[in-house]
């Protein structure tokens, strides 16, 4: 069987589960009110923490999913991710509209790895 690890475990949830050789990361957000590009970055910021800390990196990530709260934002986005992921190692993603947690959030990032 197959153990599981969770890291920075609160009531509600953990920021990363380890099962197996797959890494799962909560979503992830940015500076509350900052710009799109800036919140991305930070985003990204912390998927690269969390990946290094199970020993894994952004080029083994397996799928990404991205929600932006509005599709208006999708370049602005997409100029930090271009910038940002690894060529040649690109995850499958989705990236789609949604009401996020709160108001001064405009990008989350969820990311499934290899470890």
């Amino acid at each position: 069987m197959s153990t599981i690890e969770r890291h920075h475990g609160g009531p509600r949830m953990s920021q990363i589960v380890v099962h197996g050789e797959t890494v799962y990361l909560a979503g992830q957000v940015g500076t509350e009110g900052a710009s799109v590009a800036q919140q991305t970055q930070d985003c990204l910021d912390k998927v690269d923490a969390l990946l290094a800390e199970v020993g894994s990196d952004k080029s083994r990530m397996l799928q990404v999913i991205i929600w932006l709260a509005d599709m208006a934002d999708f370049a602005e986005m997409n100029g930090v991710w271009d910038a940002w992921v690894p060529q040649g190692n690109t995850p499958v993603r989705a990236c789609g509209e949604a009401k996020l947690a709160t108001p001064g959030y405009t990008v989350e990032v969820i990311v499934t790895a290899a470890k």
